[in-house]
């Protein structure tokens, strides 16, 4: 990832992203439905030092919401309570800049597999009729891997909108993320597949209710947006540091089984 001193994004990277997403090269199509489309990359050359987790991407053309209501959607921490079924926990931690915070995220997942949890470090961009957030993991001192959760890793997360009208537009979502733990690459991969139309549908749904819930719920407050709305303590970014995937295995693997313990599974 390009640093420009500092761990925050930079315009390289959110350049690159874009054209990750809307690239043809190299990716493979998995699926292809109703206005829905899933490829996964394809690396251009076969190497042993492959990454062992796919990079996916879903598009989805959306006709009925707006692209800054999507993007609302994506950036409203207390609308996810309303739409997330898998949330356990979430909140921002804090501020980083003005289009930068670094926040927690933890989900449920079905017995007998242990929940998970994320520290990442989110940054966003709005140019004309595009807007791109970006999250990788991070290590916030504050913020250890617990014993009773697996620390999952974002080795890059996140959304391209781009809009095609007053209320329609192109919504993609790409990810490389590893939920670590003992489960085996190849079902990750495969779960990714087929979770991704259904998270991707669940965030269509949201954008269309989302226009009424926020009229009656701080309607003017968008502090991603407007930053000086933010009520978010800052944090140096220098504090923060990048969460790489295998510095965790250590933690994650210290049980073979990726299960919760008999008590919680009862």
């Amino acid at each position: 990832m390009s640093l420009n001193s500092s761990i925050l994004p930079d315009e390289a990277v959110f350049a690159d992203f874009k054209k990750q997403c809307l690239s043809t090269d190299n990716w493979l199509n998995k699926y292809d439905n109703h206005n829905m489309q899933v490829w996964v990359e394809v690396p251009a050359k076969k190497a042993n030092n492959a990454p062992k987790i796919h990079k996916i991407k879903c598009k989805m053309t959306i006709k009925d919401v707006s692209a800054a209501t999507m993007y609302d959607v994506l950036h409203d921490g207390q609308y996810r309570k309303e739409w997330d079924p898998a949330m356990y926990e979430s909140f921002d931690i804090a501020r980083l800049s003005a289009n930068a915070d670094v926040g927690y995220y933890s989900w449920i997942c079905p017995k007998p597999i242990k929940n998970r949890d994320v520290v990442t470090l989110r940054s966003w961009q709005v140019m004309d009729d595009e807007y791109i957030i970006v999250n990788f993991s991070v290590k916030h001192p504050k913020y250890p891997p617990r014993s009773s959760l697996v620390r999952a890793v974002s080795i890059l997360t996140g959304y391209y909108i781009k809009s095609t009208g007053p209320n329609s537009c192109i919504f993609i979502y790409l990810s490389q993320a590893d939920p670590k733990g003992s489960l085996p690459k190849v079902v990750v991969n495969k779960a990714s597949q087929v979770l991704a139309p259904r998270v991707m549908k669940s965030v269509h749904k949201a954008g269309q209710n989302y226009s009424g819930w926020k009229q009656q719920n701080s309607p003017d407050h968008k502090p991603w947006l407007y930053p000086e709305q933010s009520t978010l303590p800052t944090m140096d970014p220098a504090e923060l540091s990048i969460q790489r995937a295998d510095s965790l295995e250590n933690v994650d693997e210290s049980s073979k089984d990726d299960v919760q313990d008999s008590e919680d599974s009862s």
